[in-house]
């Protein structure tokens, strides 16, 4: 079953530190690494996708904090009971 709500929360993880682009490299994160459809994202996918994202941001910047914040709050989702971040 796809789980559009994970990576709409995902997306907005992306767009607090990417701005308007966020929902696009998520997009690209998933469909090039993961190698699914954004909509099919699952929790179990998110280790990876974390792990993905940390090589990506890497090349974009030299900011090590900004990089573990994103990454780990991408990965606390998949120990979530539903997908709402707290703020």
């Amino acid at each position: 079953m796809a789980n559009s709500e994970l990576y709409h929360q995902a997306v907005e993880i992306a767009r607090d530190y990417l701005g308007p682009a966020g929902e696009r490299f998520m997009s690209r994160q998933i469909q090039n690494h993961l190698e699914k459809p954004p909509t099919e994202l699952k929790k179990e996918d998110l280790e990876k996708l974390a792990a993905w994202i940390k090589l990506s941001l890497a090349y974009l910047t030299e900011d090590s904090k900004l990089i573990r914040e994103f990454t780990d709050r991408l990965a606390s989702l998949a120990y979530t009971k539903n997908h709402h971040t707290v703020r």
